[in-house]
């Protein structure tokens, strides 16, 4: 299982959010590119970049900080949070992203999406199946779709995009642990799946448990920035 921290922009700032409200937020560093480094050095080799304001406005913001993480480090980097036009798409590959991150585009337009996975193929793009009560979130948490979670990764699964991270939104930022019955219960529905956990990480044996039930790989966030799990401990993951 492959270990994929997170870092999350606004204002140019590494914080971390609780439950996706911004209310609730807390920065943990000024300079984003020295955590990202602090990956790296302990041999993290992905890299989860999210665009706060981004998502809030729905155009990418923080692209500079993409940029500079990308020509300072070797991660793998995965950026998302405000994607919603062909430019936007461009812009992220342009600066340094690996992989874009898309949400709630693939809900609102999926035509536009599948226009893009024809363009740049279903490697280049990281879908998130963000959650709450079992339905699709979207623009960054702050409303709630019709659509159910089963649905979502049913119809893209059928278009060929295997590629997604699920995160349960009343889990994210608080440390109770992942949502590993739905995980359970996705990998067990769609055997294909390449499922990355993510929200509520808050130990080692946290991950020990996602990768018993067959997740592809697990987002962190705040269990790293509270040491809760230590840098050198995810190490083990990534030998």
């Amino acid at each position: 299982m492959q270990i994929i921290p997170a870092i999350d922009i606004i204002d140019g700032k590494c914080v971390r959010l609780t439950e996706g409200d911004y209310a609730q937020k807390t920065i943990y560093n000024e300079n984003p590119l020295e955590v990202a480094k602090a990956f790296e050095d302990a041999g993290i080799k992905r890299l989860h970049l999210v665009d706060l304001d981004g998502a809030k406005a729905g155009v990418v913001k923080n692209w500079k900080v993409l940029e500079s993480i990308a020509l300072h480090t070797k991660l793998v980097i995965d950026f998302g949070g405000g994607i919603k036009t062909d430019q936007d798409v461009a812009l992220v590959f342009e600066r340094g992203a690996s992989l874009a991150t898309i949400g709630s585009i693939a809900v609102a337009n999926p035509e536009l999406f599948l226009n893009w996975v024809s363009t740049y193929g279903a490697h280049a793009f990281f879908l998130g199946a963000d959650v709450k009560d079992n339905l699709i979130a979207v623009n960054g948490w702050m409303k709630t779709s019709d659509i159910s979670i089963n649905d979502f990764i049913s119809g893209y699964l059928e278009r060929g995009i295997t590629n997604i991270f699920c995160t349960d939104v009343t889990k994210d930022g608080k440390l109770e642990g992942p949502s590993t019955v739905l995980y359970q219960s996705l990998l067990t529905k769609f055997p294909n799946l390449k499922l990355v956990a993510s929200g509520g990480v808050s130990s080692l044996q946290d991950l020990e448990t996602l990768s018993g039930i067959g997740c592809a790989g697990a987002i962190v966030g705040k269990a790293i920035y509270e040491n809760r799990i230590s840098l050198k401990a995810l190490q083990q993951f990534n030998a």
